[in-house]
């Protein structure tokens, strides 16, 4: 069944963080966690495996910066596509039946003018070569996630659905401030979600950034924005550093779950964990939507 069509029935669980995932599995600070796709498969194989057994109906492929501009500042720029596609074929291999696989874009890490030196061409080229790839691949549909310049997000919108017809998901991250909710460049969540519409977005929302509570919040805002179906993936909190020197989040793992009744209740359609978040906070989750399942259908 299409993914839209299946959005369209139930609620979709997706996957959560990847980069600290592949950390515990010995990825050094200062290396580039989308080279593993070549020269650690085993290693990403078993986290995508991870999170599809712990009810995932959804995971995207660890290409999260594998645009050849931010593949540019570890000099693998000429692996773009190769990155692309293994990361694809990976996700592919481990894939269970009924099950979705997405092809995972997120920010180049350089800004447009006037605040950078980037025009809107260049990003678009950038996005159309690792999104071609990743069609090549074998994704479902393709995720622009965490973009925090909705310039950049529409930029990588119109370069998908330039190179593919597959469906194209996006997701800003916001800050919460006393004004509300916005973007580092200051997009509200009005403005944002109804542009990435008129884009041709066939699913919005919000990842990273905001621990569950403010997501719950947030969702309940953008509802009221779009008659798309919603994302929210949230962070577990604000990254701290631990006793041992260890990346540690805010966000206890009871109080993290307990938010999402209300992200549901408010329209979230696909949910899913950001940064801090590990196959156990998606099995939490997978119980939590089969619950209400359950539930309705009594």
């Amino acid at each position: 069944m299409n993914i839209l069509e299946t959005v369209r029935e139930r609620t979709l669980l997706l996957d959560g963080a990847m980069g600290t995932e592949l950390m515990r599995a010995g990825l050094e600070p200062g290396r580039s966690p989308d080279a593993w796709n070549l020269d650690n498969p085993e290693a990403v194989r078993a986290v995508h495996a991870r999170y599809f057994a712990a009810g995932s109906d959804l995971a995207v492929t660890n290409t999260f910066g594998a645009t050849p501009l931010k593949l540019a500042a570890f000099g693998l720029q000429e692996r773009c596509r190769a990155i692309n596609m293994a990361g694809a074929r990976i996700l592919n291999e481990v894939r269970p039946e009924g099950r979705y696989v997405g092809g995972d874009i997120g920010p180049t890490g350089k800004f447009l003018k006037p605040q950078g030196e980037f025009a809107e061409s260049q990003f678009e080229d950038a996005f159309a070569r690792q999104a071609e790839a990743l069609a090549e691949g074998g994704v479902d549909m393709f995720l622009i996630e965490t973009m925090y310049d909705l310039r950049e997000a529409l930029c990588a919108v119109r370069a998908c659905r330039k190179v593919s017809p597959l469906p194209v998901f996006a997701t800003l991250t916001f800050n919460r401030t006393r004004r509300g909710f916005f973007t580092l460049m200051g997009d509200s969540p009005a403005r944002g979600l109804a542009d990435l519409e008129k884009a041709g977005a066939a699913a919005v929302g919000a990842n990273c950034t905001l621990d569950s509570a403010d997501m719950a919040d947030l969702v309940e805002i953008m509802r009221t924005a779009t008659s798309l179906p919603l994302i929210a993936q949230p962070n577990a909190g604000q990254p701290q550093v631990g006793p041992g020197g260890e990346v540690v989040y805010s966000q206890g793992l009871e109080d993290y779950v307990s938010h999402f009744p209300r992200i549901l209740d408010n329209g979230a359609r696909l949910i899913g964990g950001c940064c801090g978040t590990t196959p156990e906070t998606i099995r939490r989750l997978a119980g939590l939507v089969e619950d209400r399942r359950k539930t309705a259908r009594t």
